[in-house]
C-alpha cells in the first residue's frame, strides 16, 4: 500500500523548490542587467604594409636592359638572373611580348603592369611578317594644344600633358637641379624622363630658346663620364709601372700607392694573390675583375713557398677547348671551387657544350667571370654524342638536363610512331625548349 508523506514534510519540499526557483530568476535578471551595462569596444586593426616606391615606367626594349635597369623595374636579383638565363635560352633576344610573358620569373600581374611599355611585337609570327624594329612602335602621344612655358608648369600641368604623377615629379626635380629654369629646349631634352618622341611632339610648342646661352654652357655642361676600363689581357703585377697601372683604370694617385706598396712594404714583389688583394686602394670588385688576368712571377724562385703562395702555371686560355677545360684551369681563371665543380658537373650531364653560352646556364655561377671565359676560350663540340628521338638511349634521355622532363613521353610515343617528326607533334613543347633539345639531336 502507498503511504502518504506527512503534510509537514511535503510543505518544506515545496517551499525549498519555490525559494530555489526565485533565486534562479533573480540570478538571471541580475546577469541580464549586468550584461546590458557592459560596453565592448571593437579593437582597431591597423594593417602594416611595406611601402614600396612607385616605379616610373616608360617605353623600353627588354633586349637592351642591363641588371640595374631590370632592378629599377621592380625585379629581385634572383628574378633578374632567371630572366637573363631565359633570354639566353631563347637565342639571346626576346622576339615578342608573348615570348617575354612565358618567362616564369615574370608574374601575370607584373606582365600586365609592363606590357603597354614593352617595345616588342605581340607575337613572334607578327615580328617575322613585319620585320619588326622596336623604334617603329608608336609611343604615347602627349596632349598638346597651345604654346607654353615649361618653367611655369606645376605638377598637375605636366600630368595633364600626358606624364604620370611620378614622371611629372621627376621633371620638376630636374628643373630644380638646373636652378629653377629649363633654360633652353636643348637642356629640357636632356631630362631622362622625356624620350625623343615626346620631345619632338613638344618642341614646336615650347616657349624656350633652342640653344643654351654661351655664358651658361660651362655651368650646365654635361659632366664627363668616367671612362670604364675593361681588362682583356694578361699582366704580371711585379713588372707593372705606374703608367701601366693607370692603363688598368686606376687614378695616378692609386697607381703610385700600389707601386709604393709593392716596392716598399713587400720589398719589390707581390708574393701571392692575397698580397695584391690586401692593397687598400684595390677594391674587392676591381680585384675580382683583375684576378683572371694576373700571371704572377716570383723573382726569387729558389725560395720555398707554402701552398697558398704557389702560383699556377700560365695557361693560354685562347687555345683551351671549353669541352676539355679542367677544374684546375677553371680555378686558375678565377672561379671558386663551387663554381668550377658546378660547371664541370653541368657539362658532364649535357655530354658536352654545343655552344658557349650554355656555360652561363650553370646554377648560380659568377656570370661576369663566365662571360669573360666564353669570350676567351675556343669550343670544339665534334665529340659530343648526338642521337635522334627515335634511337636515343632511355638512360641518356632520363638523365640529360634538356630531355629528362619529356623522357617518358618520348619513350612512349616512339613505340607506335618511331619517326622524329611525329614524336615532336605529340610532345607539343615550347619552341625555346625544342630548340635546346635539337642541339643534341642529329638532323
Amino acid at each position: 500500500m502507498n503511504q502518504k508523506l506527512p503534510f509537514q514534510i511535503r510543505r518544506r519540499q515545496l517551499l525549498g523548490l519555490a525559494i530555489f526557483g526565485i533565486l534562479i530568476i533573480l540570478a538571471q535578471v541580475g546577469f541580464s542587467f549586468y550584461k546590458k551595462n557592459q560596453h565592448y569596444e571593437k579593437p582597431v586593426i591597423n594593417f602594416i604594409s611595406e611601402s614600396k616606391p612607385e616605379i616610373i615606367l616608360t617605353d623600353f626594349n627588354p633586349n637592351e636592359l642591363d641588371e640595374s635597369q631590370w632592378k629599377n623595374l621592380g625585379f629581385t636579383e634572383k628574378q633578374i638572373k632567371t630572366i637573363l638565363k631565359y633570354k639566353e635560352m631563347v637565342g639571346g633576344n626576346f622576339g615578342s611580348k608573348a615570348q617575354f610573358e612565358k618567362c616564369y620569373a615574370v608574374s601575370p600581374e607584373k606582365y600586365e603592369q609592363l606590357k603597354h611599355y614593352i617595345l616588342l611585337p605581340e607575337t613572334t609570327s607578327e615580328a617575322k611578317k613585319e620585320k619588326f624594329t622596336y623604334q617603329a612602335f608608336e609611343k604615347k602621344k602627349l596632349h598638346l594644344g597651345a604654346k607654353f612655358n615649361p618653367d611655369v608648369y606645376a605638377q598637375k600641368d605636366w600630368e595633364n600633358l600626358g606624364f604620370s604623377e611620378r614622371q611629372a615629379a621627376a621633371i620638376l626635380k630636374y628643373k630644380n637641379y638646373l636652378g629653377g629654369s629649363f633654360i633652353s629646349k636643348e637642356k629640357l631634352k636632356e631630362c631622362f624622363i622625356i624620350n625623343d618622341e615626346q620631345f619632338s611632339q613638344m618642341s614646336p610648342y615650347l616657349i624656350l630658346p633652342n640653344k643654351t646661352p654661351e655664358y651658361l654652357v660651362t655651368k650646365f655642361g654635361k659632366k664627363k663620364e668616367k671612362e670604364v676600363v675593361k681588362i682583356n689581357h694578361y699582366f704580371d703585377p711585379n713588372d707593372m709601372t705606374v703608367e701601366q697601372w693607370k692603363a688598368l683604370g686606376f687614378s695616378e694617385k692609386q697607381a703610385n700607392v700600389i707601386a709604393n706598396y709593392r716596392d716598399r712594404n713587400l720589398k719589390g714583389a707581390f708574393k701571392s694573390l692575397e698580397d695584391i688583394q690586401k692593397c687598400f686602394v684595390i677594391s674587392e670588385e676591381k680585384f675580382q675583375e683583375m684576378k683572371p688576368w694576373i700571371r704572377l712571377t716570383i723573382p726569387d724562385k729558389g725560395k720555398p713557398m707554402d701552398e697558398k703562395q704557389l702560383i699556377t702555371e700560365k695557361t693560354d686560355f685562347g687555345k683551351v677547348n671549353l669541352n676539355d677545360i679542367s677544374f684546375k684551369q677553371l680555378r686558375e681563371f678565377g672561379f671558386t671551387e663551387k663554381d668550377a665543380a658546378g660547371i664541370l658537373a653541368f657539362r658532364k650531364k649535357l655530354g658536352g657544350f654545343i655552344h658557349k653560352n650554355q656555360l652561363l646556364e650553370t646554377y648560380e655561377i659568377d656570370r661576369a667571370l663566365g662571360e669573360r671565359l666564353i669570350y676567351a676560350v675556343q669550343l670544339d663540340h665534334s665529340k659530343v654524342a648526338k642521337y635522334t628521338l627515335a634511337n636515343a638511349p632511355e638512360d641518356w634521355l632520363k638523365k640529360h638536363p634538356y630531355f629528362r622532363y619529356s623522357a617518358d613521353r618520348i619513350i612512349f610515343y616512339r613505340i607506335t610512331s618511331p619517326e622524329d617528326k611525329k614524336i615532336w607533334k605529340f610532345l607539343k613543347l615550347k619552341p625555346e625548349i625544342e630548340e635546346k633539345m635539337k642541339l643534341y639531336l642529329n638532323p
